[in-house]
């Protein structure tokens, strides 16, 4: 890789606002129930050498107690070339924060009972709403909402030692992968996929048609009742939705696209962290550390949580 393996420069700070300031890496992890936690999210190469904010941001949280609590894990990436897309992302993840929070002991009977159906209705407007709120931030601020956006996506927990059901959900690209029995898996839900692997119990009526998930997401917005009045907004990226059984051994990881894009273009990176990852949990030090592994030509942003199963 071209730049230094280390930050070489910080983002410009301004006395008043410091709040704004962000870190060059947020490091964390917990274990609940059958699941370790392992999330991180680091500056770029690229950002590093600039003296640019890290654009994604990392939230993670326990909502409840005991065996009812519920781990949300959300992770969001500003647009690119944007002077807030930092703040864009942070804003995203705090918004599905609070949605999820108040809602997490109905989340969390959904995941138990395994219905998948109210799982991805409800989710699918918790998320539209959060990103919904963050587009009205922009108009508040009197900020482009194109410019003000940022991809969002989502992990749910349950602390529960005998739920096994992993939720992920979110809008916007990254990856979704999945390590069993020494291989790789990709599992990033497509527009056409409406479950993960079989759950026994998911016997909900769908929300939405067979063939998958709907192509925009409703914001509200109505249809216009005459071309004289204002044209729609362009449709938004698809919602995403995956419910799945996780077996012991397995360890699952969501990831920006910083991270997904060498994963997915780079086979020794993967071989890499196969060898690393097939074990026991690392530490955090340790699991930082296998986050940053370099590959000659990505330099963005990494955000990933890694959830391993006893």
């Amino acid at each position: 890789p071209t730049y230094d393996a280390e930050p070489t420069a910080l983002p410009p700070a301004d006395p008043d606002e410091l709040d704004d300031l962000v870190a060059d890496t947020v490091l964390d992890g917990a274990r609940y129930g059958a699941c370790t936690l392992r999330a991180v999210s680091v500056r770029g190469d690229s950002a590093r050498f600039r003296g640019e904010p890290r654009r994604d941001s990392l939230l993670t949280a326990r909502f409840g107690t005991g065996e009812q609590a519920l781990i949300l894990v959300a992770m969001a990436t500003g647009a690119r070339a944007t002077p807030g897309a930092h703040r864009a992302a942070a804003e995203a993840c705090h918004w599905i924060g609070r949605a999820v929070g108040r809602s997490h002991a109905r989340l969390a009977q959904d995941i138990s009972a395994a219905r998948r159906g109210d799982l991805k209705s409800g989710l699918h407007r918790l998320t539209d709403r959060s990103l919904g709120k963050l587009r009205a931030s922009a108009v508040e601020q009197g900020i482009d909402p194109e410019e003000y956006a940022a991809t969002l996506r989502c992990l749910l927990l349950p602390a529960d030692p005998d739920c096994r059901i992993r939720v992920f959900f979110g809008v916007g690209a990254g990856g979704l992968f999945r390590l069993r029995d020494g291989e790789w898996h990709d599992i990033e839900p497509r527009l056409t996929d409406v479950t993960g692997e079989p759950v026994v119990g998911f016997g909900s009526l769908p929300t939405e048609t067979p063939e998958g998930d709907r192509l925009t997401m409703d914001l509200g917005i109505p249809t216009p009742p005459s071309p004289y009045e204002p044209a729609p907004e362009p449709p938004r990226e698809p919602f995403r939705f995956r419910a799945s059984v996780a077996r012991p051994g397995d360890t699952l990881l969501m990831c920006t696209g910083g991270f997904a894009d060498p994963l997915r273009g780079e086979p020794e990176l993967c071989e890499y962290l196969t060898g690393r990852w097939s074990g026991p949990p690392p530490g955090l030090a340790a699991f930082l550390a296998d986050s940053q592994v370099r590959v000659k030509g990505y330099a963005d942003d990494r955000t990933a949580a890694a959830v391993w199963e006893a």
